[in-house]
Order: C-alpha cells, then structure tokens, then sequence
C-alpha cells in the first residue's frame, strides 16, 4: 500500500476543499462523550452541502463503556436515540446505521471485519474516480483502516477526514481517538489515502460552548435541540465558570465552508511508540487544519437547530 508517483498527484489534487455537495459516510464513536452527538446531527441538518450515506459505530473505551466492543454498541443505540428525534428528516429506514468493529486492530496487518468496513468498501467501489467518497471520521479510526487493509483499491476512491491526534508542535499525541486505537492510526497515517486531518490540542482545541450559550441557541430546538441541551447540561456536574470542547463539529465545518478553517499541506507524520511525532519530508502529503473558526461554525449549527425545530 505504499504511495507510486500516480497517487501522490492524485492524493494532492483530493486534499483541495471538495465543491458541493459531498457524499459522505460518519464513523463517529456516538456515546464516547456528547460532542459526537452534535457532529451527527450538524451533518445531517445540513444537506445542501453534504449528503450523508451512511453512520458508522465505533468502538471506544473509557468510563461509559466496559471495552471497545461495548463501547460500539452503544455509540449504535445513541445514533439511532438522534434519529429518533430527528424523524422529520427524509432518511432511509434500513440500512443507514451500521454496526463497526467489536475490538481494535492489534497490529497493522490485522483488519477488524464489521458491517461497517462492508458497506464502507462496497460504497467506495461503487464511487466515480472523479467523485470520491468524503469517509468522515471523529472517532477511533478501526472501521476505516480495516477496510483500507481489505480492499486497498478504495484507497483511490475516497478522503479521509479525521479528527484525530494532537497538532504537530504538540509534546505528545495522546489523543483519545488515537491513543486507543495505535494501529489502525499508524495505516491510516501511512498507506497514503488522501487524509485531511483535524488535530484536536492545539487547533481545534478551542471550540468550546458554556451551559447558558446552549441553553439560548439549542435548548427548546425541538426534540433534537432538547436532546443536545440535556446531554450537554448532565455531562459535568459543575457549570460554574466552566466550558464543554465540542471539538468533532470541526470537520463538518469545514465540509460545510472550507473557509472555516485554514489548511496546511505537511507531510504525514508517522506515529512512534512513545505517542509522539516523528516527521519525515519525504512521505507523502497529507492536509492538515491549523485554525478553525468557531464562531462561524457554530453559528451556522445554531442556525439550522432553529430552521429544524419548525419540523420537528
């Protein structure tokens, strides 16, 4: 899977902000925290930029789930919890939710075989070269690396978008949707599919929100805006002077208007076994986000909360 002169052009021509509309599928770990759940939802309220194919489930692991198989099934139920209160949406009724890999890749020739990496490949091999499929990743990144590993001809089919490890100029990389998942992040970094990549500390670290900013903008929303304001609210006990990262909206963002974020063009980094970076001007390039404008993105997310809750 190692990048020929061919796919560099390709790779470099696919990292440029993609024009409207997108074809996009959503590997999000949906219950890992609550951030995942306004990044599902900002995308499917916004179809005149993106035309979302399918959810993806994602495994996670920490105090919300008892293993990453857990962790996946439950991130399935929380997505199907948003569809429920987003009923008035024109959305297929079988199929659009999948369930993903029950457990990690152990090493980066073992693929996890899910639902998922399925119709992941089966969507991707079905895209036009000149229309690539947008996968779209705010989670551990199993699901996706499994299917690179098992059909590496959607390599050229697709872009990864990921919300994943921390800036380069960051001590370490011990980010949670890297962190747990090393493997899959190593593939992903190195096979040389088209990658933008959306580093959380240091870039977009800084899309916070406070109680009172959602209890105007998203509560009383309809069910969906209702739904976000009481996972947000009963997420920290302590509201005084305290502010929520909801830090996976950022690549929808972006997808929605590239100008909401400044882009970089870098050379992918390979991951050591320290967490950390280590860079070498000689492989391939990657995009990566050094800024993100939050304000605009969330107001454009606030927005569309309000044109819903006349529907639902």
């Amino acid at each position: 899977m190692k990048s020929t002169p061919l796919d560099r052009e390709i790779l470099e021509d696919r990292l440029n902000a993609p024009a409207a509309p997108v074809r996009m599928v959503l590997d999000t770990d949906a219950y890992n925290e609550i951030d995942d759940q306004f990044a599902v939802v900002y995308s499917l309220l916004s179809p005149a930029r993106l035309r979302v194919e399918a959810l993806y489930a994602a495994p996670f692991h920490n105090s919300r789930s008892a293993g990453p198989g857990d962790g996946m099934e439950r991130s399935y139920a929380e997505i199907h919890r948003l569809l429920a209160r987003l009923s008035f949406l024109d959305l297929p009724q079988t199929g659009f939710v999948k369930r993903g890999a029950a457990a990690w890749m152990p090493d980066t020739e073992s693929p996890v075989e899910s639902d998922s990496t399925a119709d992941l490949i089966a969507k991707a091999l079905a895209s036009p070269l000149d229309d690539p499929l947008y996968v779209v990743a705010i989670g551990a990144i199993t699901n996706v690396a499994s299917a690179l590993l098992l059909e590496p001809a959607i390599r050229e089919r697709i872009v990864v978008v990921w919300l994943g490890g921390h800036a380069r100029h960051w001590p370490d990389t011990r980010e949670f949707n890297l962190y747990q998942d090393p493997a899959a992040s190593s593939v992903v970094l190195d096979c040389g599919v088209p990658l933008v990549r959306f580093p959380c500390m240091g870039v977009v670290s800084h899309l916070h929100t406070t109680l009172p900013e959602i209890a105007a903008h998203v509560k009383g929303r309809g069910a969906i805006g209702d739904y976000l304001y009481e996972i947000y609210r009963d997420y920290h006990e302590d509201q005084f002077a305290y502010s929520k990262q909801v830090w996976d909206i950022a690549p929808i963002g972006w997808l929605v208007n590239p100008q909401w974020a400044q882009m970089e063009r870098v050379s992918a980094p390979r991951l050591t076994d320290q967490m950390t970076w280590a860079f070498d001007e000689t492989r391939h390039r990657i995009a990566c986000a050094r800024y993100v404008d939050r304000d605009g993105i969330f107001r454009d997310l606030f927005t569309k909360l309000g044109r819903a809750a006349s529907k639902g």
